[in-house]
């Protein structure tokens, strides 16, 4: 059983569903995950957003002008009168929901329930036009089988004993299409795994099924180097270990979710990453094999905030970083990097949704300091302590670029740094030149 997910430039318009409908038919039994049409997430959230606002005027419009972008859609996709009229009933029956919703009730349940939509609508007229073209196959609703429990975290047991049961009812089929990002939590509500959730989804369901491999397809072939969007003559990597592609795609590589790559390395099931507009490419293969020694790619991280604690309680002070790490882990907020000194400790966030209320706690135990609009470039590789030069190598491209924190050691695989947002490019293209 192979998992192959889809994201929303693959079903993008009528041609690319079109297209996509090649990629998936042969031999092979497969589970493909869609993602929402591309624009559709985006369009959701702002009409969640209205509701918010109490804006139902413009939040009908909105949705108005989503309902005829997929009704020009089926009309150019469906040749068949039956399949074309299964379609736009499907459509004005989900888009008839939308429209039920109302500020005057409108939370959290409903926001997540409205965002659901995109990948309903995605997976269901996927299959529908393969229905058209003669291709058998069956849509596995994932409300049936994706949870997440009280602490957000999937529930792979349920996961695997549900999508078993979902399956072994169509012992006949080998093609099964299904949605990536939504899931129910641990009170049978509509959720989701998050933006960039499919990814996951896909992970997760390979690890349930013990996939014989993980695809990720997208519009660019494999991960790279480097940014391709900032610098030129990037390259495609071939082969990647799991951890190197961990710290890539945590660290801003934007191909591949950073929480995809957990399911699939504890299960040991290959990801490959994948061109849906250059499919004869080889793309990127991440397993437990790396292709050697050295620095493989570099990653930028944006939106970093640094928070620099400084007490001169800390000299010597044991309990004092514990202190510290319990305020963020008591808001739920990740930290990126740390450094230390004897008077002061400094870490950087990318989620700042609570970060007055962590100021606040944190000036209980010294003098607090934020600087915003910060980015961390991130080295990866294969490195060993004993290795020579790297190090060099690295400082040496960025020399003329000023670094605010660095961090090294804590993996074989990362040297990240701390630059102003603004220095981010050069910092990229000067260390592209040196490195590669």
């Amino acid at each position: 059983m192979l998992v192959l997910k889809f994201g929303g430039t693959s079903v993008g318009s009528p041609e690319r569903i079109k297209a996509l409908k090649n990629l998936v038919i042969d031999n092979n039994s497969k589970i493909v995950v869609l993602s929402a049409m591309s624009g559709t997430t985006n369009a959701l959230v702002e009409i969640a957003n209205c509701f918010y606002k109490k804006k139902d005027a413009e939040a009908f419009q909105q949705i108005a002008d989503l309902e005829k972008k997929y009704v020009e859609t089926i009309q150019e996709l469906f040749v068949n009168p039956t399949h074309f009229k299964q379609s736009l009933d499907f459509i004005t029956c989900q888009f008839n929901y939308l429209k039920s919703f109302s500020s005057n009730t409108f939370g959290n349940s409903e926001e997540k329930a409205i965002l659901a939509q995109g990948e309903l609508l995605s997976t269901t007229l996927f299959s529908n036009y393969l229905n058209e073209t003669g291709i058998n196959c069956v849509l596995l609703p994932a409300l049936n089988f994706m949870r997440i429990t009280e602490n957000e975290e999937p529930d792979t047991n349920f996961i695997k004993e549900n999508l078993t049961k979902e399956l072994a009812q169509h012992n006949n089929c080998k093609l099964f299409i299904t949605q990536g990002y939504i899931c129910r939590n641990s009170f049978g509500e509509i959720d989701n795994l998050k933006r960039g959730g499919s990814d996951y989804s896909a992970s997760l369901i390979g690890a349930a099924v013990n996939a014989e491999e993980i695809q990720i397809w997208t519009d660019i072939d494999g991960m790279h180097n480097n940014d391709p969007r900032i610098v030129d003559n990037t390259k495609p990597i071939a082969q990647l270990s799991f951890d190197e592609a961990a710290e890539l795609a945590y660290f801003g590589a934007k191909i591949l979710h950073p929480s995809s790559v957990l399911p699939a390395k504890t299960n040991n099931i290959p990801v490959r990453l994948k061109n849906t507009m250059q499919p004869e490419a080889k793309g990127t293969l991440i397993s437990t094999h790396s292709s050697g020694k050295g620095i493989k790619a570099i990653a930028a991280k944006d939106n970093i905030t640094a928070i620099k604690i400084k007490s001169g309680r800390m000299l010597l002070a044991y309990g004092f970083l514990r202190k510290v790490f319990e305020i963020f882990e008591a808001y739920k907020t990740p930290i990126d990097m740390i450094t230390t000194s004897e008077v002061a400790v400094s870490v950087t966030i990318d989620e700042t949704k609570y970060l007055n209320e962590i100021i606040d706690e944190l000036k209980n135990y010294g003098i607090v300091e934020i600087d915003k609009d910060l980015s961390i470039i991130c080295v990866v590789g294969d490195f060993i302590a004993e290795s020579k030069g790297y190090a060099l190598k690295i400082f040496d491209a960025l020399q003329n670029i000023p670094i605010r924190m660095i961090s090294y050691g804590g993996s074989m695989h990362n040297v990240s740094m701390l630059v102003n947002t603004s220095d981010k490019k050069e910092a990229l293209i000067s260390l592209n030149n040196k490195l590669f």
